[in-house]
C-alpha cells in the first residue's frame, strides 16, 4: 500500500511506503486529487498548482471500478446514477448524477496488497462508476447507501488519462494532462 508522499507521524511512517520512495520526483510535486488509503489506481502528479485546481474543480470525469459486497440489482444502479444521500462533513449531501454500469466480468487487475473482506457465502459484483465530483470517500458512501458496501476500489481514469496496464507502483511521465 502506498501513501501520498510523507507522514509527520513517525510510527505511521514506519508502517507505510510513500510515493517519494518510488521515483525521484521534482521539487514541488503534488497529487491531483487524492485516493484514500484503502483505494488503488491512477494518481496524477503535477508541479502546476493551477492545473491541479482546474482538474479538481472543473467537473472532469473520474472513473472507478468498484467491487461490491453482493450482486447489485439494476434498480440500485439507477439510484446511484440519479444521486444518493450520503453524509459529508456532518451534513447530508445528495450526490450529482453520474454514470454507472455493471461489469459482467471482473476486471483484469493486479492482486490487492491487502486481504479483502470477501465473504464465502455472499456473491460479489463489479461496477464502473464515472463521477464529475470528488467528495470524501464518495464512491464508498454511495454504494453503501444503496446497501452494497465497496470491497475494493480502483480509479482507472481521470479525464483522458487511463490507467490501462500500468503495474502498481509504476511511474510514467506524460506530456499533457488535458
Amino acid at each position: 500500500m502506498l501513501s501520498q508522499f510523507i507522514s509527520n507521524d513517525e510510527k505511521e511512517a514506519r508502517k507505510k511506503h510513500f510515493l517519494g520512495e518510488l521515483y525521484d520526483f521534482p521539487e514541488g510535486i503534488m497529487p491531483v486529487g487524492r485516493l484514500d488509503e484503502k483505494s488503488e489506481g491512477l494518481l496524477l502528479l503535477t508541479t502546476d498548482g493551477k492545473l491541479s485546481d482546474t482538474i479538481n474543480q472543473s467537473g472532469i470525469e473520474k472513473e472507478y471500478y468498484a467491487q461490491l459486497d453482493g450482486e447489485i440489482p439494476h434498480e440500485d444502479i439507477l439510484q446511484l446514477e440519479r444521486g444518493v444521500l450520503i453524509g459529508l462533513s456532518g451534513k447530508k449531501y445528495i450526490t450529482k448524477p453520474c454514470r454507472v454500469k455493471t461489469l459482467l466480468d471482473a476486471p483484469l487487475l493486479a492482486d490487492p496488497d491487502t486481504k479483502l473482506r470477501i465473504g464465502t457465502h455472499r456473491p460479489n459484483s463489479w461496477i464502473s462508476i464515472t463521477l464529475t465530483e470528488g467528495k470524501f470517500r464518495q464512491v464508498r458512501k454511495m454504494t453503501a447507501a444503496v446497501g452494497f458496501p465497496t470491497l475494493r476500489l480502483i480509479r482507472v481514469r481521470i479525464g483522458t488519462q487511463i490507467l490501462e496496464e500500468l503495474e502498481p507502483g509504476t511511474v510514467v511521465q506524460i506530456d499533457a494532462l488535458l
